[in-house]
């Protein structure tokens, strides 16, 4: 099977090779036949009832700084593909969320991955508040008395950006703290969304682990352990990657979360525990593949693939 493959993903010029997922997935495809294309997200369009972009066929290969080729520039009508990859980065912001609807209208001829429509009604930090057996104390408000009143009840807690990524904008607030107020002042000042506000799980010292699920099935974990002295774990901002096996308590959360997952064409999700906790479950652009093919020799991409196959086929 031949597909065609169109990538949306942010510039692919400066992304890690060795560690970026959209690269191994694009590398996979490769190997197994499939066309690729790339473009940007600020190249896709609506033009008079067509969903089109602008960009560049492409040939990736593991060669730092010399790891990608395009062919000439040209416009495109993404109906005319077989797989449409939704892989740039968040923040969610409404530039983000226009594209899941454009993307949207390639359906059912396009197979868009994942699927818009879910990524768009389940960002990370929302998706996990329908499975509250299986998350830490969670308030999701803009309003300052709900925010002090959480933190009365569970002492030490994470205060972060509802649509934030990467660990920006996550702080840690311990009893005592003063600093909830400024915060509050901080976050409600730049824009005009809710935050998010968990208790603190002390387990995250040794570790946030990033367990992977294809179709809706866990295929493995890697654990992410915060550098000394800080609290994120995220490892761009100096958390360390390890590898870490599965607990029983992993897979009871994969088994609640994962029929949905697989209900709503999720292919490829990446969701956070800490501890026995589920803290998030990423669909816009989870990571975290190569690494778990360096620890336990897992080819996810050759998975994710597989998966996508068999849907076109």
């Amino acid at each position: 099977m031949r597909l065609r493959v169109a990538i949306q993903m942010d510039p692919i010029g400066p992304i890690n090779i060795n560690a970026d997922s959209t690269f191994r997935l694009a590398e996979e495809a490769q190997a197994r036949g499939h066309e690729l294309f790339y473009y940007t997200p600020d190249r896709l369009a609506f033009q008079e009832g067509r969903i089109t972009a602008r960009g560049w066929p492409l040939t990736v290969r593991r060669v730092k700084g010399d790891h990608f080729s395009l062919g000439e520039e040209v416009e495109v009508d993404l109906s005319t593909f077989d797989v449409v990859w939704l892989r740039q980065d968040p923040p969610f912001d409404m530039g983000y969320i226009t594209t899941t609807h454009l993307l949207d209208m390639l359906k059912p001829g396009v197979l868009v991955v994942n699927d818009p429509f879910w990524v768009r009604n389940y960002p990370e930090k929302l998706l996990v508040l329908r499975f509250g057996d299986l998350t830490p104390p969670t308030a999701v408000a803009r309003d300052l008395a709900t925010l002090r009143a959480f933190r009365a009840r569970h002492g030490d807690i994470i205060l972060k950006p509802l649509y934030g990524n990467g660990g920006a904008g996550v702080f840690k607030l311990v009893t005592g703290d003063g600093n909830l107020n400024s915060l509050h002042e901080m976050f409600t000042g730049i824009n005009r969304e809710p935050l998010i506000v968990q208790k603190y799980l002390p387990a995250v010292t040794k570790g946030d682990k990033r367990i992977i699920l294809v179709d809706g099935e866990p295929v493995g974990a890697i654990n992410r352990v915060p550098a000394e002295g800080e609290t994120r774990s995220n490892l761009h901002v100096g958390g360390r990657a390890e590898s870490v096996a599965l607990t029983d308590r992993d897979r009871e959360i994969c088994a609640k979360i994962g029929p949905l997952l697989r209900e709503k064409d999720q292919i490829f999700v990446g969701i956070d525990v800490i501890g026995d906790w589920l803290t998030e479950i990423n669909l816009t652009s989870p990571t975290g593949i190569q690494e778990l093919e360096r620890f336990d020799g897992i080819n996810v991409a050759e998975k994710i693939w597989q998966a996508i196959e068999a849907r076109r086929a």
